[in-house]
């Protein structure tokens, strides 16, 4: 796998001035520092400034990419109907998009057995969790995510291995994904590579410049085409293209994506 460059201006100057751009982000770590409390989460105003101008150009569409529900991503995105963001929660489960956009739902399946087992699930999880220090069990619309922030790494791999044994038990077809911390339990496979894709086909991109921080988002970032752009914010493998340091400079490279498109 090839080392990213830190280099970012040059490669924002072929993307920048595609036909039909899609900027689809993550949300925390790349917009927003990691936080404790993840409903505390609230994206940086220079990347709020930026995505603003970006949306509000001719053939640009800024997207949210994310793991949250799409309830949560609303609250932290603060992001309301009159947004021009587009949403993709649940790592693209769950969508919401501007009121003038015009796309086809595919059908969506029966899923009741699997919710009833998601209550059990959910229930027996935060049950075993009781006790650990600052472990906790976050409610997702497809699953649940085990938080081990504020656990004691001697503490947080056991806690890790109760609920994984629960899940292999219960659940052995559920999706697991490890991210900052946490670990996330779904019994929806989809991951943000097929969000990509689907925003994709609907926005009519000609190119996509996606960027993420975390193991979830490499599923997005390696699914790219050669004329798309993958950032990576922060450390970590990645097939991204190129690295920023963190969720500041990142802003940076939003703000200047924006100057460039509007030229």
């Amino acid at each position: 796998m090839t080392e990213p460059t830190t280099d970012w201006r040059t490669e924002l100057e072929t993307i920048a001035h595609t036909e039909r751009l899609l900027v689809a982000l993550d949300f925390d770590g790349t917009l927003a520092p990691l936080q404790d409390d993840p409903m505390q989460s609230r994206a940086l105003p220079e990347s709020v400034a930026a995505i603003t101008r970006l949306a509000a150009l001719p053939a640009t569409i800024v997207a949210y990419v994310s793991g949250r529900s799409l309830p949560d991503l609303r609250i932290i995105g603060e992001h309301d109907d009159s947004s021009k963001v587009w949403l993709a929660g649940s790592h693209g489960v769950e969508y919401w998009r501007p009121a003038d956009a015009v796309v086809t739902e595919p059908e969506e399946a029966d899923e009741s057995h699997e919710r009833e087992l998601l209550a059990r699930l959910n229930a027996e999880a935060k049950r075993l969790v009781e006790g650990f220090e600052g472990a906790w069990i976050e409610d997702k619309t497809v699953g649940f995510a085990l938080h081990t922030r504020l656990t004691p790494p001697d503490i947080a791999e056991g806690v890790q291995g109760v609920i994984d044994a629960l899940v292999a038990r219960e659940a052995p077809g559920w999706r697991r994904r490890p991210g900052h911390n946490l670990i996330e339990y779904s019994y929806r496979h989809e991951g943000k590579d097929a969000a990509v894709a689907r925003l994709r086909e609907q926005t009519g991109a000609t190119a996509v410049l996606f960027a993420g921080d975390d193991v979830t988002d490499e599923d997005a970032l390696s699914s790219l085409q050669e004329h798309d752009l993958g950032v990576r914010v922060g450390p970590g493998e990645t097939s991204a293209r190129v690295r920023v340091a963190d969720a500041h400079e990142f802003a940076e490279l939003l703000s200047a994506l924006a100057d460039l498109r509007a030229s």
